[in-house]
């Protein structure tokens, strides 16, 4: 090789490689996790101005974005056809609103984006994502159908349809929505993994549709679209009463499947009256009382091509449109998750046969069975067994929480529930032909699809568990609305449960759709005073409504979902009921206090069985009130802060002084001491700023007196608990807060976990310290509200804090405060920026600090008991202190 080959040779491998470390630095900047109004890719976008989301990834420390460029397409080749873009030098990656041509109806977008870092570093273009609209009400050309005749039948109508499609398909999409559940079927198989559709909403006010691309599900030539119905809430038993039937008496299908073809041609088939209907294997099912199913009814081959309809199958019925709006989904579908195998199959005192799953759960059990044609299988589902060790069911009240199922004597057959879900640990079997065996059961777990979103966990065993009882919680009970047990004849959405809980939901998954969805609903069932019913959506009594804490929802959780994700929207669209529900307190109080109407008030507080000195902590209802008034307009006040709202600022910033004036005078001695002496009165009053500064030192340190006073137990119900322990942190208190987190006797959150509990319970004492039960009227051992615990966890063991001024994550505190005994606590935050991360150890004096911050986030980070406060960017970091 001469001089002259060998240096030109170098010269080429120097400029490839600087070209490559160019092309590597150009990288350190990329998008990922892209949405679109907090969902992934979603079918049935309504807002006419969607709001995009991505998060950056950069392996360069104090990255933040410097700005951005979206660009929207009609198909996957964007470039092509460019039907908006949108370019900014701005940091905001977060719910980002389309401000382009009117979108057209029922119609996929494509979109990408790009950003800028401020390292002067350009991402690529992100993988092309897309969003479709929902269809507008004049789009709608299928026709609402039913069975014909009174459908009167426990039964659930089968319906179908064959249709033949003439040529190649180039797309294919269905709009499906019912009146009671549907179960969509085309050429023998499900349309989707969704279960319950079309979810539970008011009805009355409007019912979502889905949307699914069944492109690849269909071909040229005959082709079946079919479906079946169940009661769910919208005809079934619902609510108190044995009620049935609330939102109305006839099941119904509405479908409609547009197909394009490649030549550019359309084709429309709907749901109308040449549709066949009969009825088929699932002989009842019931929310509450499980279903009945009989292979021997089977219809085999029913939602395919070529099926046989016997003289059964008849012409479907029209049924009336109806005055509830269609609306795509706003929220997550219910769907599979965790698959459990049985811990044990064994005996009980009584002789019968039990199969525990070691988890309480919500979902149902799959199982398999070989037997004679007619034999008769029927699961019993149970939470807990009796001091004895027998199953017990008697806290189910009228729930039967049974499936049946009967074989048509073939070889091994396979059964699940189609429109029922059940809550349970342990499983009874009755009739099971043979040995059971292990391998014959799976429980599947069912709720709403949320993305896991955080991690904690410590070097104390039973906090963990206290986290995983609460994080299962919330699983069983976010099953489309968040219910306050998902066991017995209730299963509705409790609102004082619902925002006791949602800051702890936040953390545990990511619920900014579920609670979006959720909170329509609460604004349209909210009476047209502005009261807010106890339950939403609401099945009872309309004048069921406008507890304190509970009708308090319509602030609470909006503020809260705007803290957790930075989402201005759920504001803008709620701010309309939290004014008018703090406009109907008013228009009820009577010289600014509310001192009148039903409260539930500090729901299952402590109450010892013999309180012959007076202990059980009855707090004040109106006392109560009157704190959860002043709540709520200062949310609603902080919502018009943000909306811009100057005037109403204003307005309700007198209005406040006014209550919390109110509140002194009714409720505070001169001497600052509340009228009710209980660690609630105390919480709230400090919770909520009702003290002025110079009262709230004297009146923490009653409430430490007061915990003292009863051997270090907290004695708090619903509207209490949730902000217990953080009222000590705030005024210094932090040994006494995990003082009581860490109390093992009752009352405490750790005395169900030595009880051996797998959720959060819904009393102190479900299960009493002598082994028996609490009322059988009352006493759902799966009922999230306690486990409110949670957030003080996340914000003060671990110290993941979100900041007012910069919600969602853009401004994070990371201000963990070690107590407890314990050695090491480490939590994960996945936000709408990215992962937050705080992990300590301490030992022999020295605290050691590790923290992940994402790329566009800030952080500022307090280490206990030194007064070094450090401001940092993204990236990954590692502090130490003396301790």
């Amino acid at each position: 090789m001469n001089k002259a080959h060998y240096l030109t040779r170098t010269l080429l491998t120097c400029a490839l490689f600087f070209t490559f470390l160019s092309k590597g630095l150009t990288q350190q900047i990329a998008v990922k996790d892209l949405t679109v109004d907090h969902l992934v890719n979603p079918f049935s976008i309504d807002n006419p101005k969607p709001r995009f989301s991505w998060k950056l990834s950069s392996s360069v420390k104090n990255t933040m974005q410097s700005g951005y460029e979206i660009r929207l397409g009609s198909t996957e080749k964007i470039t092509k056809n460019i039907f908006w873009s949108a370019k900014q030098n701005a940091d905001q990656s977060v719910l980002i609103p389309y401000n382009g041509p009117e979108l057209a109806s029922k119609t996929k977008y494509y979109w990408q984006v790009r950003v800028t870092d401020n390292h002067g570093k350009t991402s690529d273009w992100s993988p092309v994502q897309y969003f479709q609209t929902g269809l507008k009400p004049n789009d709608w050309t299928a026709k609402w159908i039913t069975v014909a005749g009174k459908d009167t039948a426990l039964a659930s109508p089968y319906f179908r349809k064959e249709i033949n499609l003439s040529k190649n398909i180039k797309s294919a999409t269905a709009y499906v929505t019912a009146k009671g559940l549907y179960e969509a079927h085309v050429n023998g198989a499900r349309v989707s993994d969704d279960y319950f559709t079309p979810g539970w909403t008011s009805y009355k006010d409007h019912i979502q549709y889905q949307v699914y691309d069944l492109t690849k599900s269909l071909h040229k030539g005959a082709n079946v679209i079919a479906a079946l119905l169940g009661d769910g809430w919208y005809k079934g038993r619902i609510g108190f009463s044995n009620q049935k039937q609330f939102y109305g008496d006839t099941r119904g299908l509405l479908l409609q499947l547009e197909v394009v073809y490649t030549d550019g041609t359309k084709e429309i088939f709907n749901t109308d009256e040449t549709w066949k209907s009969t009825n088929g294997p699932v002989l009842a099912s019931n929310i509450y009382d499980g279903e009945t199913y009989d292979a021997r009814k089977e219809l085999t081959g029913w939602d395919k091509a070529g099926y046989e309809e016997s003289e059964a199958w008849k012409p479907a019925a029209i049924m009336a449109k109806g005055t509830e709006k269609l609306v795509g989904m706003s929220g997550p579908s219910v769907t599979k998750h965790e698959v459990l195998k049985p811990l044990k199959i064994f005996k009980t005192p009584l002789g019968e046969t039990v199969v525990d799953f070691g988890q309480n759960m919500v979902g149902w059990v799959v199982l398999k069975a070989r037997g004679a044609a007619g034999t008769q299988i029927t699961l019993s589902h149970a939470e807990v067994l009796d001091k004895a060790g027998n199953f017990y069911t008697a806290n189910l009240r009228s729930a039967k929480q049974k499936n049946i199922y009967i074989l048509k004597g073939v070889a091994e057959e396979v059964f699940e529930p189609h429109f029922t879900f059940q809550g349970f640990r342990y499983v009874k079997v009755e009739g099971y032909p043979g040995e059971l065996k292990a391998e014959d059961l799976t429980a599947v777990a069912v709720y709403s699809n949320m993305k896991p979103t955080g991690t904690f966990s410590t070097s104390n065993p039973l906090l963990n568990q206290l986290q995983h009882n609460i994080q299962w919680g919330q699983k069983g009970n976010f099953v489309d609305v968040p219910t306050d047990c998902p066991q017995r004849d209730e299963r509705l959405g409790w609102t004082g449960d619902a925002q006791a809980f949602a800051a702890t939901a936040a953390y545990n998954m990511d619920v900014a759709a579920f609670f979006t969805k959720w909170m329509k609903d609460v604004s349209a069932d909210q009476l047209p005073n502005g009261s807010v019913p106890f339950v939403v959506p609401n099945v009872l009594n309309a004048r069921d409504a406008g507890s304190a804490g509970w009708a308090d929802v319509a602030t609470i959780i909006p503020w809260n979902m705007y803290i957790a994700y930075g989402d201005k929207g759920i504001l803008e669209n709620q701010y309309g009921s939290m004014k008018k529900w703090v406009d109907y307190i008013s228009s009820v109080a009577q010289n600014n206090l509310w001192n009148s109407g039903f409260h539930f008030g500090d729901w299952l507080f402590y109450r010892p069985n013999d309180d012959n000195d007076g202990r059980a902590a009855v707090t004040d209802k109106y006392m109560i009130a009157q704190t959860f008034y002043a709540y709520s307009t200062q949310l609603l006040i902080n919502a018009a802060h943000v909306l811009g709202k100057a005037e109403e600022v204003k307005q309700y910033s007198e209005l406040l002084n006014k209550i919390k004036a109110a509140y002194l005078v009714e409720y505070v001695t001169p001497n600052g001491k509340p009228v009710s002496n209980t660690q609630t009165a105390y919480v709230l009053a400090l919770q909520f700023d009702m003290l002025p500064e110079k009262m709230r030192e004297q009146a923490a340190q009653r409430l430490v007196q007061n915990v003292r006073d009863y051997g270090t137990h907290l004695t708090t119900g619903f509207l209490g608990t949730p902000y217990l322990c953080h009222v000590l942190s705030r005024f210094g208190h932090d040994d006494v807060a995990y003082d009581l987190l860490l109390q093992e006797g009752y009352p405490s959150w750790l005395f169900p976990v030595k009880q051996g509990a797998t959720t959060i319970w819904e009393r102190w004492d479900g299960i009493k310290q002598d082994g028996t039960f609490q009322t059988t009227d009352m006493n759902s051992f799966n009922h999230y509200a306690y486990g409110a615990i949670g957030d003080w966890m996340y914000k003060n063991i671990v110290g993941i804090n979100p900041v007012v001024d910069q919600p969602g994550y853009k401004y994070i505190l990371i201000s963990p405060k070690p107590g407890g005994k314990l050695t090491s606590a480490s939590g994960e935050l996945e936000t709408v920026y990215g992962t937050v991360k705080s992990s300590w150890t301490l030992a022999d004096g020295t605290f050691k600090l590790d923290v992940i911050i994402p790329a566009n986030a800030k952080a500022t980070i307090l280490l206990p008991k030194t007064n070094k406060r450090e401001e940092i960017g993204s990236g990954t970091y590692h502090f130490e202190s003396k301790y």
